[in-house]
């Protein structure tokens, strides 16, 4: 028994068109999720730099400045990256 199937498919436009606009849809999600993150690396950079601070280590200025570096590269990237699709 021989049954016709009717494929549907769509041109290589109307594709990248339904792909750009999913991954338009996800990025605002992502954000939201890496500026979470750089608050969650802030608390833990501050408990750990407190930490050393009241231990009277003498790196503290420089730890400091690594967590306060990594927070501030998480939120430059995705500000960067919101103006760079501008989104």
């Amino acid at each position: 028994m021989l049954v016709a199937v009717r494929v549907a498919a769509q041109d290589g436009n109307t594709g990248i068109n339904q792909a750009n606009t999913m991954v338009r849809s996800y990025f605002d999600t992502a954000v939201n999720l890496m500026y979470a993150v750089g608050a969650i690396v802030g608390l833990i950079g501050a408990i750990r730099v407190y930490g050393k601070w009241s231990h009277g280590d003498h790196d503290t200025g420089k730890v400091a400045a690594s967590w306060f570096g990594s927070c501030v590269f998480l939120v430059v990237v995705a500000t960067l990256i919101r103006s760079f699709f501008g989104l």
